[in-house]
């Protein structure tokens, strides 16, 4: 029975010796020998936690007139509005949709009030405070938590960062193993990113009522990694006075 072939090795990273150029007919032409280079790859995982949530208010109010439906509506809206802004909630923050019906021989008036908070704890608050004062009189769905994009865009930035810095201290580590000091970058290239977890403002999922605040926080949260390769110039003999410091 023939024995199964053995994984193949993998790299951690490679040292390039200096080449001599075959000789030239031209001295004018000589072209002088590389430098010895390190070639090293690297990679790094980082998180976010969603840095939006956005919270739905639904309002709705039915009565034989017209007039007394909007108005047991309008005071709602407008003690809401009040409720969020002395917690410093910006007024760009709030967005409202009413809708007014004749239901057979009533008037039905619905309200949503959509907040969007980057304070989770100011969400906690202002929801906390409308649950007391109004009761059943208001629904407050569940937050939806997200990523605007430019906290999505910062991950990418950091990881990529991250990836190259781990990167760097292989290459010193590879270099100070052989007794050789590592030089400047000669070539960075990013090979391969990925992200997955996290929602964004377009894609909100509802999520499960029996969830908790934490809960949905977490399922929330975005995760990327970054995989790097570069190639780093060897400078010569590492200094033993330095190593010795």
């Amino acid at each position: 029975m023939a024995l199964p072939a053995p994984p193949p090795a993998r790299v951690f990273a490679e040292l390039i010796p200096a080449q001599i150029p075959s000789p030239s007919p031209s001295p004018a032409r000589r072209v002088g020998p590389p430098g010895r280079e390190v070639h090293v790859s690297g990679s790094a995982e980082l998180c976010a936690a969603p840095d939006r949530a956005r919270v739905s208010l639904r309002l709705s109010s039915r009565k034989g007139e017209a007039a007394a439906a909007r108005s047991s509506v309008s005071r709602r809206l407008r003690y809401i509005a009040h409720s969020a802004r002395q917690r410093g909630v910006p007024e760009e923050n709030m967005t409202v949709t009413e809708d007014f019906s004749r239901v057979e021989n009533t008037y039905q008036m619905e309200a949503e009030v959509c907040i969007t908070f980057n304070d989770f704890g100011k969400m906690q608050s202002v929801c906390n405070l409308l649950i007391e004062k109004l009761g059943t009189s208001v629904t407050i769905s569940p937050p939806h938590f997200y990523h605007t994009p430019e906290a999505a865009d910062a991950l990418r930035r950091q990881v990529c960062v991250a990836a190259f810095g781990n990167t760097r201290r292989k290459a010193q580590e590879v270099c100070r193993l052989f007794g050789q000091s590592l030089g400047k970058p000669l070539l960075i290239r990013e090979e391969e990113t990925k992200e997955w977890g996290g929602h964004v403002e377009s894609h909100l999922s509802n999520s499960p009522d029996s969830l908790t605040l934490q809960d949905r926080i977490q399922n929330a949260t975005a995760y990327a990694s970054c995989r790097v390769f570069a190639v780093f110039e060897i400078r010569g003999k590492e200094n033993r006075r330095n190593k010795l410091l």
